[in-house]
């Protein structure tokens, strides 16, 4: 049986990250949805907003290349859960979609796995 992989989106702005095997920050090198104004006051669990961080270059290429870092982890000779925390500034945009797009390949992959979102339900920060 394949590990167990917990993964956790959060926002930067609301606090330290999530204890974690392994934290992916997506602040500096990925648009952030928040500078458009249609896209501000919408969450991960909308549609546009996962549209246009999952067509941002690169994304789906670090989706992938932590899909091979997670099987690293888990191939080791410790059994337990592998903690992956991923973070934007404010954790409604793009760490909740990346969660959720590598919860998806993971489990297409075998591995068990579950998420949470810290701050998805967060009011927007305006900054």
């Amino acid at each position: 049986m394949s590990a167990v992989v917990e993964i956790v989106s959060f926002g930067y702005l609301h606090g330290e990250p999530p204890s974690a095997h392994l934290t992916i920050d997506l602040r500096h090198h990925f648009r952030d949805p928040h500078v458009s104004p249609e896209l501000r006051y919408m969450t991960a669990n909308d549609e546009p907003v996962r549209t246009a961080v999952l067509n941002t270059p690169g994304i789906t290429d670090l989706v992938e290349a932590t899909v091979t870092v997670v099987a690293a982890f888990a191939s080791g000779p410790s059994a337990g859960t592998v903690t992956v925390a991923d973070g934007c500034a404010g954790g409604r945009h793009r760490a909740p979609t990346f969660a959720r797009a590598l919860a998806e390949r993971l489990t297409a992959a075998g591995h068990p796995v579950t998420i949470r979102h810290r701050d998805l339900d967060k009011p927007v920060l305006q900054r």
